[in-house]
Parts: C-alpha cells; sequence; structure tokens
C-alpha cells in the first residue's frame, strides 16, 4: 500500500473543507483556541515544565527593557504574519506569545514519544540531536557562522550552537532571526552569556546580511508557520546568503508521519485551529521548491516519529 503524502484533514480533502467550516464558526474557533492554549498548559505541567512560573519570571526579568534596543521600528511586518495562531489574537507579536514560548517549546517533545517515559530534557535532547546528527553528515569541514531562521526565544539557535561548538575546535559565530522583537527580547534575556553573536529583528525574505555569510542555515519548526509564498522566497533569500557548498537544514512536521496523519479528531482540530497555514504546509512541495530556487536537493529523513529533516546545499558553483 502506497503511503498517504499527507493528512485527510489538510489540503482540499472533504474531511479538510469540513474542519475549515468548523473553524470559521467564529462561537466554536474560539472555544477551540480556548482547548488548544489549555491542553498545552496541561501537557507542559504534566511533565514538570512549570508553565505560570515561567511566564512570571520573564514577566520581571528585563525583556520589556529590551525591546526598543532590538524591534526594528521601521521593518514592514507581512501580513501573513499579523494573523492570529498559536491561540494568540496578535500571533507572536505580544509578550503572552514571547513568555510562553519557552514552556511551550519545551512540550513540543514530549508529544513526540507519548508512549515513552521521558522528562522534557530527554525528549529535547532526542528531537535536536537527530536533527543535528543529520545536518553533521552534509556540513562543510569548517563551519564558522550558522543562522538560525525564525529563532523564536533563541532555545534552537543555543542547541545548534553548541553542537557546532562540540564539533571543531575552531569558534562558530551564530545569529538569531526572527520577526518578533517579543520573541528576540527573551531570548538575550534567556543568553545569560552572550554566547549568541546578534538577535537580529527582521524577516527572513529579505534580510540585511550580505551574499556568502552563513555556512549553515537552519528553520526549525517554521514553515508550518507559513504561507507558499513565504516560504519560496525565504529560500530564495538563504541561497542568496548561504555560501558555496553551505547547507540549509528544515526541520518540521513531517505530512507523511502515521502519528500526525492518524491524530484523533479532536487534536486536529485544534491544530488547525491555532495554525492558519496548515493546509498549505501539509501540501507544499518542499523538495521540488528547493530544487526550482537552485539549492541542490540533499535528503529528507523522518529524523522522529513526527518530524522529518530536509537537507540542501547551495552548489559550490554559485
Amino acid at each position: 500500500m502506497t503511503a498517504k503524502l499527507k493528512p485527510n484533514w489538510a489540503g482540499e480533502d472533504l474531511l479538510s473543507r469540513f474542519v475549515n467550516l468548523l473553524i470559521q464558526t467564529k462561537p466554536l474557533y474560539n472555544i477551540m483556541k480556548r482547548q488548544a492554549r489549555n491542553t498545552m498548559i496541561a501537557t507542559a505541567e504534566k511533565n514538570g515544565i512549570p508553565w505560570r512560573e515561567t511566564y512570571q519570571k520573564l514577566d520581571r526579568s528585563p525583556a520589556k527593557s529590551l525591546l526598543p534596543e532590538i524591534a526594528n521600528s521601521e521593518l514592514p511586518y507581512p501580513e501573513y504574519y499579523q494573523v492570529p495562531f498559536h491561540a494568540y489574537n496578535e500571533g507572536n507579536l505580544c509578550w503572552k506569545a514571547a513568555f510562553e514560548a519557552e514552556p511551550a517549546t519545551k512540550a513540543i517533545g514530549l508529544r513526540v514519544w507519548k508512549g515513552e517515559n521521558l522528562t522534557w530534557q530527554e525528549a529535547e535532547r532526542r528531537m535536536r540531536g537527530a536533527f543535528h546528527d543529520i545536518l553533521g553528515e552534509y556540513s562543510p569541514p569548517i563551519v564558522r557562522d550558522i543562522l538560525d531562521v525564525g529563532c523564536s526565544i533563541g532555545m534552537s539557535t543555543s542547541t545548534l550552537h553548541h553542537y557546532y561548538r562540540q564539533r571543531q575546535q575552531e569558534p562558530v559565530r551564530a545569529v538569531g532571526l526572527d520577526l518578533s522583537p517579543y520573541m528576540l527580547s527573551v531570548a538575550k534575556v534567556r543568553d545569560e552569556k552572550g554566547e549568541i553573536d546578534r538577535w537580529v529583528h527582521g524577516n527572513a525574505e529579505k534580510t540585511e546580511f550580505s551574499d556568502r555569510s552563513f555556512d549553515i542555515l537552519t528553520l526549525q519548526f517554521l514553515l508550518h508557520e507559513l504561507p507558499h509564498h513565504a516560504s519560496k522566497a525565504i529560500f530564495q533569500e538563504m541561497l542568496r546568503i548561504l555560501r558555496p557548498g553551505g547547507i540549509l537544514g528544515i526541520l518540521d512536521n513531517n505530512p507523511k508521519s502515521p502519528v500526525i496523519q492518524n491524530l484523533p479528531p479532536a487534536l486536529f482540530l485544534l491544530m488547525k485551529s491555532t495554525e492558519p497555514w496548515s493546509d498549505e504546509f501539509y501540501t507544499f512541495d518542499v523538495e521540488a521548491t528547493l530544487k526550482e530556487v537552485g539549492f541542490e536537493y540533499k535528503t529528507t529523513i523522518a529524523s522522529d516519529p513526527r518530524h522529518r529533516t530536509i537537507v540542501a546545499q547551495k552548489p559550490i558553483e554559485n
């Protein structure tokens, strides 16, 4: 039997259209949004992740005072970034999303291995470690500069930086890029030792970086938040700022994952109610688009039961 390319609840399938119709019903949408949020918090706290305590700690931190120096007041926000998602009316453009991003991120790994008695730390190491190991197979011999695109509060940036520091003797410069200055303010607070070179408020579709600036670029759990046209534009920009032989690593939900395809109706309803670009993501041919913009496609690997890792390289001759 041929494996399905995507879940039936995404795209133009009858089930997907029915789910979308339910979500467009405002009273029901509001209920689903609250339930999605409550489910995230319950999952986190049941597994020892202090959701409310983390929020309060960050609310008392210097994060808010850092916003003016981090935010680029002249940066226009794309229309797709200004719609509600992740159960927040303002999306990522608010303190609530930024202060809750850490416990929400820590809970991601726990959903992957539900049948195993793992701590969030063990699940996180396993999930990120699989991604890093695949990147390592295709990385240039010496990595000098890495960019984590859509870095949020910097958890992915820090673990990526640590991986490459441990892998070689030469120093590695890491930069985090995100559209949310709120997230970046929290990232700077969390980066207590100043290990990350810069936290940049910018749009990945058109960055401030020079041509051929980086050896490694990553998009970790970003594509599912984007419409097709934005993803393609970002791929084009990534090709420009990569050095020849450098690689782009993508970690995100796997449309072919049996776990994701067979989510119970209550769960995929909750997921779609907080992820407005789900239909576009689950029907997006990432590999073909990477080739179209000029990347040399390398591999797609199911790096864990829910997620896939995609690796592409900038051709040496470019």
